[in-house]
Protein backbone atom coordinates (compact mmCIF):
# COMPACT_ATOMS: atom_id res chain seq x y z
CA UNK A 1 0.00 0.00 0.00
CA UNK A 2 1.61 3.50 -0.92
CA UNK A 3 1.69 5.65 1.60
CA UNK A 4 0.34 8.80 2.43
CA UNK A 5 1.55 11.58 4.58
CA UNK A 6 0.39 15.06 4.92
CA UNK A 7 2.52 18.03 6.83
CA UNK A 8 0.24 20.91 8.10
CA UNK A 9 1.65 24.19 9.38
CA UNK A 10 -0.66 26.52 11.06
CA UNK A 11 -0.57 29.91 8.93
CA UNK A 12 1.15 32.80 11.22
CA UNK A 13 -0.14 30.83 14.22
CA UNK A 14 0.76 33.52 17.16
CA UNK A 15 -0.87 36.23 14.86
CA UNK A 16 -3.60 34.13 13.89
CA UNK A 17 -4.46 32.83 17.72
CA UNK A 18 -4.47 36.91 18.90
CA UNK A 19 -7.35 37.27 16.24
CA UNK A 20 -8.96 34.72 17.16
CA UNK A 21 -8.65 35.42 20.25
CA UNK A 22 -9.55 39.54 19.51
CA UNK A 23 -11.54 39.15 16.30
CA UNK A 24 -11.07 43.31 15.75
CA UNK A 25 -7.45 42.45 14.72
CA UNK A 26 -8.14 40.89 11.46
CA UNK A 27 -7.11 41.81 8.02
CA UNK A 28 -4.82 44.29 10.07
CA UNK A 29 -0.78 44.47 10.23
CA UNK A 30 -0.16 43.26 13.48
CA UNK A 31 2.83 41.19 15.01
CA UNK A 32 3.28 39.66 18.21
CA UNK A 33 6.79 41.07 19.66
CA UNK A 34 8.28 40.52 22.77
CA UNK A 35 8.55 42.58 25.97
CA UNK A 36 10.96 45.52 24.67
CA UNK A 37 11.21 46.04 28.63
CA UNK A 38 12.54 42.49 29.33
CA UNK A 39 15.21 42.25 25.86
CA UNK A 40 12.17 40.44 23.81
CA UNK A 41 12.09 43.26 21.65
CA UNK A 42 11.63 41.43 18.55
CA UNK A 43 9.27 39.98 15.94
CA UNK A 44 7.98 36.38 16.85
CA UNK A 45 5.28 36.27 14.36
CA UNK A 46 3.50 38.84 11.60
CA UNK A 47 -0.16 38.97 9.89
CA UNK A 48 -0.22 38.69 6.10
CA UNK A 49 -0.76 42.64 6.00
CA UNK A 50 2.20 43.25 7.64
CA UNK A 51 4.10 40.49 6.18
CA UNK A 52 3.21 42.66 2.56
CA UNK A 53 4.46 45.86 4.52
CA UNK A 54 8.01 44.03 4.80
CA UNK A 55 7.97 43.21 8.61
CA UNK A 56 10.20 39.78 9.27
CA UNK A 57 10.11 37.94 11.96
CA UNK A 58 13.14 38.36 14.27
CA UNK A 59 13.40 42.10 13.37
CA UNK A 60 13.89 44.68 16.36
CA UNK A 61 10.38 46.21 17.10
CA UNK A 62 11.38 49.63 15.84
CA UNK A 63 12.71 48.12 12.53
CA UNK A 64 9.64 46.29 11.81
CA UNK A 65 7.59 49.76 13.31
CA UNK A 66 9.96 51.86 10.20
CA UNK A 67 9.04 49.33 7.57
CA UNK A 68 5.29 49.43 8.91
CA UNK A 69 4.25 52.27 11.02
CA UNK A 70 0.54 51.52 11.58
CA UNK A 71 1.82 47.97 13.19
CA UNK A 72 -0.32 46.98 16.10
CA UNK A 73 2.50 45.31 18.35
CA UNK A 74 0.82 42.26 20.57
CA UNK A 75 3.03 41.09 23.31
CA UNK A 76 2.50 36.61 23.55
CA UNK A 77 0.32 34.87 25.32
CA UNK A 78 1.92 31.59 25.82
CA UNK A 79 -0.22 30.03 27.13
CA UNK A 80 -3.09 30.52 24.89
CA UNK A 81 -0.80 29.21 21.67
CA UNK A 82 -0.26 25.99 24.05
CA UNK A 83 -3.90 25.85 24.41
CA UNK A 84 -4.57 26.18 20.67
CA UNK A 85 -2.21 23.76 19.52
CA UNK A 86 -3.20 20.75 21.73
CA UNK A 87 -7.23 21.52 20.11
CA UNK A 88 -5.63 21.63 17.36
CA UNK A 89 -4.05 18.68 17.69
CA UNK A 90 -7.51 16.85 19.02
CA UNK A 91 -8.93 17.20 15.30
CA UNK A 92 -6.00 15.40 13.96
CA UNK A 93 -7.22 12.61 16.47
CA UNK A 94 -10.32 12.26 14.84
CA UNK A 95 -8.60 11.23 11.53
CA UNK A 96 -4.93 9.29 12.42
CA UNK A 97 -3.96 7.92 15.78
CA UNK A 98 -0.03 8.77 14.35
CA UNK A 99 1.02 12.32 14.66
CA UNK A 100 4.08 13.96 15.01
CA UNK A 101 4.92 17.03 16.55
CA UNK A 102 7.91 19.31 14.33
CA UNK A 103 6.98 22.53 16.50
CA UNK A 104 3.79 23.94 18.12
CA UNK A 105 2.45 24.68 14.81
CA UNK A 106 3.69 22.09 12.45
CA UNK A 107 2.80 18.19 12.68
CA UNK A 108 3.13 15.11 10.14
CA UNK A 109 0.12 12.78 9.83
CA UNK A 110 -0.10 9.76 8.99
CA UNK A 111 -3.12 9.02 6.20
CA UNK A 112 -2.66 6.14 5.07
CA UNK A 113 -5.38 3.98 6.84
CA UNK A 114 -7.25 6.43 7.50
CA UNK A 115 -8.13 6.83 3.34
CA UNK A 116 -10.72 3.67 3.90
CA UNK A 117 -13.24 5.87 6.48
CA UNK A 118 -12.61 9.26 5.33
CA UNK A 119 -11.44 9.34 1.15
CA UNK A 120 -8.32 10.41 -0.27
CA UNK A 121 -5.27 12.41 1.14
CA UNK A 122 -6.71 15.59 -0.28
CA UNK A 123 -10.59 15.15 1.07
CA UNK A 124 -8.80 14.53 4.43
CA UNK A 125 -6.68 17.35 4.05
CA UNK A 126 -9.64 20.20 3.38
CA UNK A 127 -11.58 18.23 5.62
CA UNK A 128 -8.94 19.06 8.55
CA UNK A 129 -8.73 22.79 7.11
CA UNK A 130 -12.48 23.43 7.25
CA UNK A 131 -12.46 22.19 10.88
CA UNK A 132 -9.60 23.93 12.01
CA UNK A 133 -11.19 27.25 10.25
CA UNK A 134 -14.67 26.50 11.81
CA UNK A 135 -14.28 25.73 15.34
CA UNK A 136 -11.12 27.61 16.11
CA UNK A 137 -10.37 30.63 13.75
CA UNK A 138 -7.23 29.69 12.40
CA UNK A 139 -6.09 28.82 9.43
CA UNK A 140 -3.44 25.92 8.29
CA UNK A 141 -1.73 25.36 5.29
CA UNK A 142 -1.34 21.27 4.21
CA UNK A 143 1.01 19.40 2.24
CA UNK A 144 0.19 16.07 1.19
CA UNK A 145 3.00 13.39 -0.55
CA UNK A 146 4.43 9.50 -0.29
CA UNK A 147 6.76 10.63 2.51
CA UNK A 148 7.14 13.27 5.32
CA UNK A 149 10.63 15.32 3.89
CA UNK A 150 8.09 15.99 0.39
CA UNK A 151 5.34 16.50 2.56
CA UNK A 152 6.33 19.76 4.37
CA UNK A 153 7.84 20.85 0.72
CA UNK A 154 4.21 20.54 0.21
CA UNK A 155 3.06 22.43 2.98
CA UNK A 156 5.12 25.70 1.73
CA UNK A 157 4.14 25.66 -1.78
CA UNK A 158 0.87 27.48 -1.54
CA UNK A 159 0.31 29.54 2.07
CA UNK A 160 -1.63 30.37 3.26
CA UNK A 161 -4.44 28.26 3.70
CA UNK A 162 -3.09 26.43 0.87
CA UNK A 163 -3.43 22.50 0.15
CA UNK A 164 -0.80 21.12 -2.03
CA UNK A 165 -1.13 17.56 -3.21
CA UNK A 166 2.38 15.84 -4.42
CA UNK A 167 2.20 12.36 -6.15
CA UNK A 168 4.96 9.79 -7.27
CA UNK A 169 4.32 10.81 -10.75
CA UNK A 170 4.42 14.73 -10.33
CA UNK A 171 7.15 14.82 -7.48
CA UNK A 172 9.97 15.54 -8.99
CA UNK A 173 8.63 17.90 -11.16
CA UNK A 174 7.36 19.84 -8.34
CA UNK A 175 10.25 19.35 -5.66
CA UNK A 176 13.50 19.27 -8.30
CA UNK A 177 13.73 22.89 -8.78
CA UNK A 178 13.47 23.72 -5.44
CA UNK A 179 16.50 25.19 -4.00
CA UNK A 180 18.34 23.52 -1.81
CA UNK A 181 17.84 25.42 1.15
CA UNK A 182 14.16 24.28 0.98
CA UNK A 183 15.00 20.70 2.07
CA UNK A 184 15.17 19.43 5.52
CA UNK A 185 18.05 19.36 7.74
CA UNK A 186 19.63 22.26 5.56
CA UNK A 187 20.86 24.82 7.43
CA UNK A 188 23.04 27.70 6.16
CA UNK A 189 26.05 26.59 6.69
CA UNK A 190 25.39 23.30 4.45
CA UNK A 191 23.62 25.49 1.90
CA UNK A 192 26.55 27.50 1.42
CA UNK A 193 29.06 24.36 0.94
CA UNK A 194 26.66 22.76 -1.70
CA UNK A 195 26.22 26.52 -3.54
CA UNK A 196 30.25 26.28 -3.65
CA UNK A 197 30.03 23.47 -5.59
CA UNK A 198 27.68 24.33 -7.98
CA UNK A 199 24.81 22.43 -6.04
CA UNK A 200 21.82 25.19 -6.41
CA UNK A 201 18.79 23.03 -6.33
CA UNK A 202 16.90 19.72 -5.19
CA UNK A 203 17.32 18.41 -7.99
CA UNK A 204 20.86 18.87 -8.73
CA UNK A 205 21.51 17.33 -5.33
CA UNK A 206 19.71 14.35 -6.21
CA UNK A 207 22.57 13.48 -8.41
CA UNK A 208 25.66 13.48 -6.74
CA UNK A 209 26.53 10.74 -6.15
CA UNK A 210 25.41 9.62 -2.42
CA UNK A 211 29.60 8.35 -1.46
CA UNK A 212 30.62 11.97 -2.77
CA UNK A 213 28.24 13.31 -0.47
CA UNK A 214 29.06 11.56 2.57
CA UNK A 215 32.72 12.62 2.08
CA UNK A 216 31.32 15.69 2.52
CA UNK A 217 28.81 16.06 5.33
CA UNK A 218 29.80 12.20 7.05
CA UNK A 219 26.59 10.14 7.79
CA UNK A 220 23.78 13.22 7.02
CA UNK A 221 25.21 13.61 3.40
CA UNK A 222 23.83 9.90 3.12
CA UNK A 223 20.19 11.34 4.64
CA UNK A 224 20.59 14.18 2.74
CA UNK A 225 20.58 12.17 -0.59
CA UNK A 226 17.73 10.01 0.47
CA UNK A 227 15.55 12.82 1.08
CA UNK A 228 16.32 14.79 -2.34
CA UNK A 229 15.63 11.19 -4.20
CA UNK A 230 11.98 10.45 -2.82
CA UNK A 231 13.29 7.63 -0.42
CA UNK A 232 12.88 8.70 3.12
CA UNK A 233 11.74 5.87 4.66
CA UNK A 234 10.99 7.33 7.89
CA UNK A 235 7.32 6.81 10.25
CA UNK A 236 5.25 8.67 11.81
CA UNK A 237 5.90 8.17 15.15
CA UNK A 238 2.43 7.42 16.93
CA UNK A 239 0.66 9.60 19.57
CA UNK A 240 2.26 10.08 22.58
CA UNK A 241 5.49 8.44 21.28
CA UNK A 242 8.55 9.66 23.42
CA UNK A 243 12.48 9.28 22.24
CA UNK A 244 15.00 8.62 24.30
CA UNK A 245 16.38 11.72 26.14
CA UNK A 246 19.56 12.69 24.77
CA UNK A 247 20.07 15.76 26.88
CA UNK A 248 18.14 18.05 29.24
CA UNK A 249 18.71 22.18 29.12
CA UNK A 250 16.87 25.12 30.09
CA UNK A 251 18.05 28.67 28.74
CA UNK A 252 16.89 32.00 28.94
CA UNK A 253 17.04 35.63 27.54
CA UNK A 254 18.02 37.63 30.30
CA UNK A 255 16.23 40.78 31.44
CA UNK A 256 19.48 42.79 32.39
CA UNK A 257 22.98 42.16 31.20
CA UNK A 258 25.13 40.17 33.64
CA UNK A 259 27.96 41.69 34.12
CA UNK A 260 30.23 39.09 36.01
CA UNK A 261 30.28 36.00 37.98
CA UNK A 262 28.69 36.93 40.57
CA UNK A 263 25.22 37.84 38.47
CA UNK A 264 25.88 34.42 36.64
CA UNK A 265 26.23 32.48 39.25
CA UNK A 266 22.36 33.04 41.09
CA UNK A 267 20.93 32.27 36.78
CA UNK A 268 22.58 29.50 36.61
CA UNK A 269 21.70 27.83 39.43
CA UNK A 270 18.04 28.93 39.36
CA UNK A 271 18.34 27.29 35.55
CA UNK A 272 20.06 24.00 37.01
CA UNK A 273 16.75 23.59 39.11
CA UNK A 274 14.87 22.76 36.19
CA UNK A 275 17.32 20.73 35.04
CA UNK A 276 17.51 18.49 38.10
CA UNK A 277 14.52 18.00 37.89
CA UNK A 278 13.33 16.55 34.81
CA UNK A 279 16.72 14.21 35.05
CA UNK A 280 14.53 13.17 38.30
CA UNK A 281 11.53 12.74 36.25
CA UNK A 282 13.45 11.15 33.44
CA UNK A 283 15.29 8.87 36.14
CA UNK A 284 19.03 9.96 34.79
CA UNK A 285 22.12 11.10 35.77
CA UNK A 286 24.23 13.65 34.04
CA UNK A 287 27.93 12.22 33.68
CA UNK A 288 28.40 16.49 32.18
CA UNK A 289 27.48 19.53 31.65
CA UNK A 290 27.18 22.10 28.78
CA UNK A 291 26.85 25.75 29.37
CA UNK A 292 26.19 28.41 26.67
CA UNK A 293 26.27 32.12 27.05
CA UNK A 294 25.64 35.04 24.78
CA UNK A 295 26.80 38.22 24.74
CA UNK A 296 24.77 41.39 24.19
CA UNK A 297 26.44 41.35 20.63
CA UNK A 298 24.89 37.87 20.37
CA UNK A 299 28.06 36.47 20.03
CA UNK A 300 28.54 32.94 21.70
CA UNK A 301 30.79 30.38 23.94
CA UNK A 302 29.43 27.24 23.84
CA UNK A 303 31.47 25.05 26.89
CA UNK A 304 31.07 21.83 28.54
CA UNK A 305 33.00 19.56 31.04
CA UNK A 306 32.69 16.17 32.48
CA UNK A 307 31.72 15.09 35.88
CA UNK A 308 33.91 13.49 38.55
CA UNK A 309 30.64 11.40 39.15
CA UNK A 310 27.32 11.47 37.71
CA UNK A 311 24.66 12.97 39.16
CA UNK A 312 20.99 14.38 39.24
CA UNK A 313 21.83 17.39 41.66
CA UNK A 314 21.25 21.26 40.56
CA UNK A 315 23.87 22.40 43.00
CA UNK A 316 26.82 20.58 41.07
CA UNK A 317 25.45 20.57 37.83
CA UNK A 318 25.51 24.47 38.52
CA UNK A 319 28.60 24.27 39.46
CA UNK A 320 30.51 22.72 36.94
CA UNK A 321 28.21 25.32 34.55
CA UNK A 322 30.34 28.44 36.18
CA UNK A 323 33.64 26.59 36.47
CA UNK A 324 33.17 26.70 33.02
CA UNK A 325 31.73 30.42 32.50
CA UNK A 326 34.85 31.41 34.87
CA UNK A 327 37.78 29.55 32.84
CA UNK A 328 36.19 30.08 29.31
CA UNK A 329 33.91 33.05 29.06
CA UNK A 330 36.69 35.85 27.78
CA UNK A 331 34.17 38.70 29.54
CA UNK A 332 33.96 40.83 26.05
CA UNK A 333 30.65 41.49 26.51
CA UNK A 334 28.23 41.02 29.29
CA UNK A 335 25.90 37.78 29.50
CA UNK A 336 22.93 38.46 27.86
CA UNK A 337 21.71 34.50 27.41
CA UNK A 338 22.80 31.63 29.39
CA UNK A 339 21.47 28.16 29.06
CA UNK A 340 22.56 24.77 31.07
CA UNK A 341 22.48 21.30 29.94
CA UNK A 342 23.08 18.32 30.95
CA UNK A 343 24.64 15.84 28.98
CA UNK A 344 26.23 11.89 28.60
CA UNK A 345 23.01 11.19 30.25
CA UNK A 346 22.87 7.20 31.80
CA UNK A 347 20.31 5.69 33.36
CA UNK A 348 19.96 6.64 37.84
CA UNK A 349 21.01 3.85 40.07
CA UNK A 350 20.15 3.87 43.65
CA UNK A 351 23.45 2.47 44.22
CA UNK A 352 26.81 3.40 43.85
CA UNK A 353 30.90 2.52 44.15
CA UNK A 354 32.63 4.39 47.38
CA UNK A 355 36.10 5.45 46.18
CA UNK A 356 39.11 5.93 49.10
CA UNK A 357 38.81 9.54 49.17
CA UNK A 358 35.21 10.17 50.42
CA UNK A 359 33.85 12.12 47.77
CA UNK A 360 31.39 9.88 46.49
CA UNK A 361 29.95 9.59 49.68
CA UNK A 362 30.11 13.57 50.24
CA UNK A 363 27.99 13.56 46.94
CA UNK A 364 25.82 10.98 48.19
CA UNK A 365 24.93 13.11 51.36
CA UNK A 366 24.67 16.32 49.00
CA UNK A 367 21.88 13.93 46.62
CA UNK A 368 20.16 12.69 49.55
CA UNK A 369 19.50 16.27 50.93
CA UNK A 370 18.48 17.82 47.39
CA UNK A 371 16.15 14.27 46.94
CA UNK A 372 14.40 15.72 50.22
CA UNK A 373 14.00 19.28 48.38
CA UNK A 374 12.35 18.06 45.59
CA UNK A 375 9.96 16.10 47.13
CA UNK A 376 8.79 18.97 49.41
CA UNK A 377 8.84 20.59 46.22
CA UNK A 378 6.89 18.15 44.64
CA UNK A 379 4.35 18.68 47.14
CA UNK A 380 3.90 21.90 48.25
CA UNK A 381 5.28 24.36 44.76
CA UNK A 382 8.30 25.11 43.50
CA UNK A 383 8.10 28.38 45.81
CA UNK A 384 8.15 26.13 49.08
CA UNK A 385 11.57 25.64 49.35
CA UNK A 386 14.80 27.10 47.01
CA UNK A 387 18.40 27.89 47.59
CA UNK A 388 18.88 31.49 49.56
CA UNK A 389 20.78 33.10 46.54
CA UNK A 390 17.46 32.18 44.45
CA UNK A 391 15.44 34.86 47.24
CA UNK A 392 16.30 38.19 45.22
CA UNK A 393 15.16 39.71 42.62
CA UNK A 394 16.83 37.87 39.26
CA UNK A 395 16.78 39.15 35.58
CA UNK A 396 14.25 36.19 34.39
CA UNK A 397 11.91 36.63 31.50
CA UNK A 398 8.50 36.79 32.46
CA UNK A 399 5.56 36.02 29.98
CA UNK A 400 5.21 32.35 30.02
CA UNK A 401 8.13 31.72 27.63
CA UNK A 402 8.90 28.69 29.77
CA UNK A 403 6.10 27.01 28.94
CA UNK A 404 6.90 26.81 25.60
CA UNK A 405 9.26 23.65 25.21
CA UNK A 406 9.52 22.97 21.13
CA UNK A 407 9.63 19.52 19.31
CA UNK A 408 12.65 19.86 17.24
CA UNK A 409 13.16 16.31 16.38
CA UNK A 410 12.70 14.13 13.59
CA UNK A 411 11.76 10.59 14.21
CA UNK A 412 13.59 7.97 11.68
Amino acid sequence: MKRVVAHSDLDSFYCSVEQALNPSLRGKAIAVCGSVENRHGIILAKSQPAKKAGVKTGQAAWEAKAACPGLILIPPQYDQYIKYSQSVHEIYKRFTDDIEPYGMDECWLDLTASRALFGDGETIARTIQRMVSDELSLSVSIGVAPDKVIAKLASDMNKPSGITVITPENWRELVWPLPISDLLFIGNATAAKLIEFGILTIGDLAVVPIKLLISWFGKNGGTLWLFANGRDVSRVMPGGYEASVKSVGHGITCSADLINSAAVWPVLLDLAQDVGKRLRLHRLNARGVQVCARGNDLGHGLFQGRLEFPTQSPHIIADMAMQLIESEYKWKRPVRMLTVRAISLEAHKGSRQLDVWGKVAGQWRRERLEDAVYNIRARFGDGAMMPCSLLQDLPMPEGGRELVRMPGLYYQ
